[in-house]
């Protein structure tokens, strides 16, 4: 097929792109899981950018309450299958393309249908954590670079992983976290821009691996704050000692776990049924709830897992011990187990992950609070605790 010059010409001016890039790009075939927040921006861009061939795999329809997010839908498609929605979406942008749908949730039973096909990316549009360890597993197993975006509130995350025999998800989280222990977005609540930003540069990272340019975000994982504009990477590598993936078998036993709720979508948003944050497993506390409780006597042990940068900045008072997140574990002499814990960073994102690493750890859930909002919100209910350099 012969390029159309005009519609890529901005790509074909750049040096690093070209006319061999933008063939490139027509060439390439890239499978989109979840075709909701993360996967709307992602969808448009690959659509835009002339990657030949997308596959998008969501089981869910368009509901008005997407729509605060989920650009590639409208108002006019509520009811519709996200897919077909997609599909008819990006075909109006670039009738070029081919798009294959499949409206089914991606699980043991469905990913060899959807893995049949030979995907050079796979980009991840999901926060159900059964499906993201089965794409990290199908994806090693076939070799396949995949691209990671995870949101939550006002913070996001995304990654590369198995580019060019680079670290997996599993070297990053070997085990997964006890399950619904990770509120969903309609749970905790999300900025309808934070999935654009993400989402962007996850199809960023994606066209990046086709075209074979540039710094690709393997070995490091991104973390944005839209509160603060703030970005910060942390490098991760190997973890030479979790199990090596041989088959789906680790990733199949959490689908056949009944603790794992799987009545989320591809895209996150919970069904009815779907357990509250009470059920998560550790606790929550509000700033306001800490103070009051600390009137009556209790009397924590406040774990500060941010940078160390970010904890010079600004740090509360009674802070007992600092380590970031990633590092938490290693940290277990100076971190007691007969007290409560109250973990804090910035938002509440990544004080999440620490309390999981902790539970896996061997710590109660019981005897862990989660700081909802972070130090953030401490410096709106309490700014007299919190010292500021």
């Amino acid at each position: 097929m012969d390029i159309d010059i005009q519609r890529y010409a901005r790509h074909i001016s750049l040096p690093q792109v070209g006319l061999e890039g933008q063939r490139r790009l027509h060439d390439a075939r890239v499978l989109v899981i979840g075709a909701g927040g993360l996967g709307s921006p992602v969808l448009l861009y690959l659509a835009a950018a002339g990657v030949g061939t997308v596959g998008i795999v969501d089981n869910d329809k368009v509901d008005l309450s997407n729509l605060q997010r989920q650009v590639l839908h409208s108002t006019s498609t509520v009811g519709e299958s996200k897919v077909e929605s997609a599909k008819s979406r990006l075909l109006q942008l670039n009738p070029d393309i081919e798009v294959f749908v499949f409206d089914m949730q991606l699980n043991p039973d469905t990913v060899h249908t959807v893995f049949e096909s030979d995907w050079d990316v796979v980009i991840d549009g999901c926060d159900n954590l059964p499906t993201r360890y089965l794409v990290d597993d199908i994806c090693f197993l076939k070799k396949i670079p995949w691209v990671y975006g995870s949101i939550f509130r006002f913070e996001g995350q995304m990654s590369v992983f198995n580019y060019c025999e680079g670290p997996c998800y599993r070297d990053l989280f070997s085990e997964p976290p006890p399950p619904k222990s990770i509120p969903s977005c309609e749970e905790g609540g999300v900025l309808g821009v934070l999935p654009g930003v993400i989402g962007s540069l996850q199809a960023n990272e994606a066209i990046k691996v086709i075209l074979g340019i540039g710094e690709v975000l393997a070995g490091r994982l991104l973390i944005y704050d839209a509160e603060t504009m703030n970005f910060q990477t942390l490098q991760f590598s190997a973890n030479l000692e979790r199990p090596l993936v041989k088959d789906l078998s680790m990733s199949q036993s959490m689908f056949a776990d009944e603790q794992w709720c799987m009545a989320r979508t591809n895209e996150g948003d919970v069904d009815e049924g779907e357990a509250s944050t009470s059920d998560t497993m550790f606790n929550t506390v509000t700033v306001q709830q800490l103070l009051e409780r600390r009137e009556s006597g209790w009397n924590p042990f406040v774990l500060d897992v941010r940078s160390e940068g970010e904890y010079a900045q600004a740090r509360v008072e009674s802070t007992d011990f600092q380590i970031d997140h990633e590092s938490v574990t290693s940290a277990k002499d100076s971190i007691p187990k007969n007290r409560d814990i109250v973990v804090l960073c910035r938002s509440g994102m990544r004080s999440q992950i620490a309390a999981m690493y902790l539970i896996q750890s061997g710590y109660t859930a019981e005897s862990l609070y989660n700081l909802e909002g972070g130090i953030m919100a401490w410096e709106a209910v309490a700014p007299n605790e919190v010292i500021r350099n």
